[in-house]
């Protein structure tokens, strides 16, 4: 089978409509506005309204991409949905949003990795229309991250937003400029407890205890993410582009997970980037794990960022420790 190009066709976001800022913070917890912004870069995010969950924002995005594309909900062979926030523990998300958009063609897989999983869901369905299994796969990344945080805890609940973004991975001839060209993941699984939601699964299932005990909600080590984020992430971009021989100038454009502004910032000064190749929305949407990469690609196109033909690269960091980076040409 001969090896197939893929690109991607289409993208999409979704923001709620509520927004919080860090005035508003100012009311509900011990911090303020200079305080957020100078630890973080955020000023803004957008909080989901009662009716909206990762499922209803998913296929907006979802929607928006395949239209983008100029595709019909026939064409799509393929929802992957990356989400540490899913509606339910199954049916899937994936599964949900095929209904909402009625894909009668496509299948439907969750992916489980935090913040790296939009990257981990883009690498799975690159390499299935890479051997030429599938030719239009719906990638989205999702998440309601304000149902999962201690709104009484000022060091994580100033983090983190709603939100959702979307790609169309294609199939394209052999002769497209553009192509995903390259894929590194990793990750560290010592490091799992510093960045967690502990209860709610199979090892602590919810009880008065649990509930009492706050563990329904995200727990962070905030200095230690901190540090392994900037390290692997500034070491797998710089290996994903010295082993395809792109110089650092060529590369157009960086679209990093938006976790902290100091990470990428760091992590743009490690790789001796100006600060145009750097792309951060983070002051706007907070932190929307595994739905910050496709909301800033999506928000990249709105903003005329790129071009066919230009590099570029994504790259995220998350719980579990999962990492993971992409070189593609636009």
């Amino acid at each position: 089978m001969k090896p197939v190009k893929a690109q991607i066709t289409g993208t999409g976001m979704y923001a709620p409509e509520k927004v919080l800022t860090n005035v508003d913070l100012e009311k509900i917890v011990d911090t303020n506005d200079e305080w957020i912004t100078s630890r973080t870069g955020i000023k803004r995010r957008h909080i989901a309204a009662d009716d909206e969950t990762t499922s209803t924002m998913a296929a907006e995005a979802g929607r928006q991409a395949i239209e983008n594309a100029g595709l019909k909900p026939e064409d799509i062979d393929l929802v992957l949905v990356a989400s540490l926030s899913p509606d339910m523990m199954f049916p899937a998300t994936a599964c949900l949003v095929q209904d909402k958009l009625k894909l009668p063609n496509a299948g439907t897989v969750d992916v489980s990795a935090a913040c790296s999983g939009f990257v981990y869901s883009f690498s799975m369905a690159a390499g299935l229309i890479g051997i030429g299994l599938y030719k239009n796969i719906l990638v989205i990344g999702s998440e309601v991250m304000s149902r999962f945080i201690d709104w009484t805890d000022r060091n994580t609940c100033v983090l983190f937003g709603d939100g959702a973004g979307a790609v169309v991975l294609s199939a394209v001839p052999g002769d497209s400029p553009s192509e995903v060209i390259d894929i590194i993941l990793g990750g560290d699984g010592s490091g799992g407890d510093q960045l967690t939601l502990p209860a709610g699964g199979s090892k602590s299932p919810a009880t008065h205890e649990t509930v009492d005990q706050k563990l329904h909600y995200l727990k962070m080590n905030g200095n230690g993410v901190f540090k392994v984020a900037v390290r692997s992430m500034t070491d797998i971009t710089q290996k994903l582009i010295d082993r395809n021989n792109v110089p650092v100038e060529k590369v157009k454009l960086v679209v990093p997970h938006q976790a902290n502004f100091r990470i990428n910032d760091a992590v743009r000064e490690r790789l001796h980037m100006t600060e145009a190749q750097m792309f951060n929305n983070i002051f706007e949407y907070a932190n929307t794990s595994g739905a910050t990469i496709p909301i800033g690609i999506a928000d990249a196109v709105k903003q005329g960022l790129l071009k066919r033909g230009d590099y570029v690269v994504m790259v995220a960091f998350g719980g579990g420790f999962t990492w993971g980076a992409v070189l593609l040409k636009w």
